[in-house]
């Protein structure tokens, strides 16, 4: 059952679980860039994820795991100087955390100390539970990612579906549970049934962000490029296209280039 929606001035990790007790839904997009990252806080959208899907949409590499450190705290760094209200989570990119929970921790200082990020996220479950404590001791809060966890695409082989079988459901929800008890502030279930992600929204207190999960969690979120459209061959059937971004700025761009050509632009009250 719906509530009244509660005014935040700042989203923080509290107003999360806030939201979740009260019913009211959580709305998270990605953003890479300052610009962007305006007009996303400006919308009114609870959290700003700094994705590692910036290796795709922002550096156009087929898997999230080219991308460094240093290019994501660049990328945090623009997104925190745009924002006045989301919370801004970034994600440990691979490579970052997952040798020893000692790397997981520099990886999370050097992205809360350089970009002044309120959070991180790390993807995993049980095998990334002594970084996620070591990282949480040192007082940053943590979001987890269960599911279809993009830095294991060579583990997995494919983007399809997790967690179908009644053993990896079974993991996944144990999982998640081992995340809350732990620390987690919230968790990202990526690409699961929305039956088993339902089971793991009842089953802990914490907010359960979804992004292919169904509509029985406690927020959602999307890549902002596929969602505005500007993205054009990716198809998930849990994509909602808000706009047709790629069609309206090749027209744009179209008629700039046939105006430029034809004397058109710059006209009389164009010039100085």
């Amino acid at each position: 059952m719906s509530t009244a929606k509660k005014e935040y001035k700042r989203v923080t990790v509290k107003s999360l679980v806030d939201m979740k007790a009260s019913g009211e839904k959580i709305s998270m997009l990605t953003a890479y860039d300052y610009t962007m990252a305006k007009i996303v806080d400006g919308a009114g959208v609870d959290v700003i994820l700094v994705g590692d899907s910036a290796s795709n949409v922002m550096a156009g590499h087929e898997t999230t795991l080219p991308i460094t450190l240093d290019q994501m705290i660049y990328h945090a760094s623009s997104v925190i100087r745009a924002i006045d209200r989301a919370l801004v989570v970034v994600d440990l990119p691979f490579g970052s955390y997952q040798s020893d929970p000692k790397e997981a921790l520099r990886s999370a200082i050097r992205i809360m100390k350089e970009s002044g990020a309120h959070s991180v996220k790390l993807e995993g479950g049980k095998e990334v539970k002594e970084s996620i404590k070591r990282i949480l001791n040192a007082g940053i809060p943590v979001m987890g990612h269960l599911g279809l966890t993009p830095q294991s695409i060579y583990k997995f082989g494919t983007y399809t579906v997790r967690a179908k079988e009644e053993e990896e459901a079974e993991q996944l929800l144990k999982d998640a549970k081992m995340l809350e008890r732990t620390g987690c502030f919230a968790i990202v279930l990526e690409k699961i049934p929305a039956a088993l992600a339902k089971q793991v929204a009842d089953s802990v207190s914490i907010p359960i962000i979804g992004i292919g999960a169904g509509p029985y969690v406690d927020g959602q979120v999307l890549v902002l490029h596929d969602m505005l459209g500007m993205t054009h061959e990716f198809h998930p059937r849990f994509l909602r296209r808000y706009l047709n971004l790629y069609e309206d700025m090749t027209k744009a761009m179209e008629q700039y280039v046939s105006d430029v050509k034809s004397l058109d632009f710059p006209n009389e009250s164009e010039q100085y």
